[in-house]
């Protein structure tokens, strides 16, 4: 791994043993041995967790799962890119979309996995019915995160936005403001910190987790399973275009959907993560 890779890694989980590494192969070997490693970066929860469940089960059909952890949301495409990894695991579709356009890369989805249904929690306030004048609520500042903290907070009859924003909708898009509400926009991952400050807090489902929140126990409320936003917001495993079809890819879209895995998610997240069907 190159120091600019190493430099920005919060955390690394080894998901078997890269084998070969320093010993003297010809080059056909060196290729079998990366042939069968996969390497995946990730965000740590759930995606890092989830792909630890599926290391074992890689490993029956003869692949190494090797995982990074990164705690951006740019970082992780940009070495998929550059072919340092095979896939990464931490996005939706719309985000990878909108990535392409904006750094002109050239990702697509390998497959969908799961489903993190935005919610929306408690900050100073611990009911939606105490909502006044002048509250303040923190939602993610990214263009898709946003558009769903936005048709969120609108089922719940807290703003309307025009008709027709949809989830391309920003706050210029909001037509009734009755509760006069603050939106406070934060990056994604800085939402969760502003809890002791807000009235409420509308979070990504792994960020929610990562606070220590239950979808089930804690959310005021969250996107329901028929919504268009659930429908859309899938998180996949983003691979270079012309590696969809790749078998170790396959290999790993499979185990991922597997009913073992599907389980543990069911098990595990208390609904903040679903499997997708």
């Amino acid at each position: 791994m190159n120091k600019t890779i190493a430099a920005v890694l919060t955390g690394v989980v080894a998901l078997g043993t890269i084998t070969g590494c320093g010993a003297s192969t010809n080059s056909s070997n060196t290729k079998n041995e990366q042939d069968n490693i996969i390497k995946v970066a990730a965000s740590s929860t759930p995606h890092a967790e989830i792909l630890e469940q599926a290391a074992p089960l890689l490993e029956e059909e003869g692949y190494e799962l090797e995982v990074t952890v990164f705690d951006d949301y740019v970082q992780p495409n940009e070495v998929v890119e550059s072919g340092d990894f095979d896939a990464n695991y931490f996005q939706h579709g719309p985000y990878l979309d909108s990535f392409n356009e904006e750094k002109g890369t050239h990702l697509a989805s390998a497959g969908e996995i799961h489903y993190e249904p935005f919610g929306i929690y408690p900050g100073t306030k611990s009911s939606l019915e105490n909502i006044e004048k002048g509250d303040s609520i923190a939602v993610p500042n990214d263009t898709t995160n946003e558009a769903r903290a936005l048709l969120l907070l609108e089922s719940n009859g807290i703003i309307t936005l025009k008709q027709g924003a949809g989830l391309n909708a920003t706050v210029n898009d909001i037509e009734e403001n009755p509760y006069e509400i603050e939106l406070v926009e934060l990056e994604a991952a800085q939402v969760a910190r502003v809890v002791d400050e807000t009235a409420f807090v509308v979070l990504n489902g792994n960020y929610a987790l990562e606070a220590g929140y239950s979808v089930g126990k804690d959310a005021l409320a969250y996107e329901d399973a028929d919504s268009k936003a659930a429908k859309t917001y899938g998180n996949i495993i983003a691979v270079q275009e012309q590696n969809t079809e790749n078998e170790k890819i396959k290999a790993l879209i499979k185990v991922l959907k597997s009913d073992k895995i599907k389980d543990f998610i069911n098990n595990t997240y208390d609904g903040a993560v679903i499997p997708s069907k």
